[in-house]
């Protein structure tokens, strides 16, 4: 039987629906989008996703998605380095910005542990997070992780390995919806859920 669609196209396809909310018909309408598009798009996204792996980097100190390290919220001198908010990913630093509301350094775990998808602490940051509190002795360790099962439980994981540390170690206030995640939230619960953090 004949291939019916241009090895190029069908490729493209391939890989979109393997992104994350991309379902083979979604895959389809982007792919023939941007094979109809004369503006050029397909050639600057195709740049866009090459630098994408030569132009970032991840940041030594926080380990947040960088085109240096340190990455610019480490190496402001305004911000306040004796406090750290932990978070899972790097959309949820840019989520807890968008607040205004917080003006300290961030730790980026890139995940949250999952041992049924086999995210153990040693795939996490955690160790370094460890490694820099003993170092840097912060005031205080905000665990701003998801509301859900896997970020709660990474929290607590996390305050056990600082136990001991004499940081004083934090938890966003509840207002986050259970099961959501930080990148969805808008402004006013993210604000009301940095000042209203509790102990753990």
């Amino acid at each position: 039987m004949a291939q019916t669609l241009a090895r190029p196209v069908a490729n493209l396809i391939e890989l979109l629906s393997r992104l994350p909310g991309v379902g083979p018909k979604t895959a389809s309408r982007l792919t023939f989008y941007l094979l109809r598009e004369p503006n050029g798009l397909a050639e600057a996204l195709a740049a866009a996703l090459g630098a994408l792996g030569t132009g970032t980097v991840l940041c030594e100190r926080c380990f947040n998605v960088a085109e240096q390290s340190p990455c610019p919220l480490c190496a402001d001198p305004a911000r306040d380095q004796t406090l750290i908010c932990v978070v899972e990913e790097p959309m949820d630093v840019l989520a807890i910005e968008r607040t205004g509301a917080y003006r300290g350094a961030y730790h980026v775990l890139h995940g949250a542990l999952s041992p049924i998808d086999g995210v153990y602490p040693e795939k996490l940051k955690i160790a370094e997070l460890v490694a820099r509190v003993q170092a840097a002795a912060p005031r205080e360790v905000i665990l701003a992780t998801n509301p859900s099962l896997e970020g709660e439980n990474t929290a607590a994981y996390i305050h056990q390995q600082l136990a001991g540390s004499g940081v004083q170690i934090t938890r966003l206030a509840r207002g986050l919806p259970m099961g959501g995640d930080l990148e969805y939230a808008d402004e006013v619960t993210l604000s009301r859920a940095l000042e209203g953090r509790r102990s753990m």
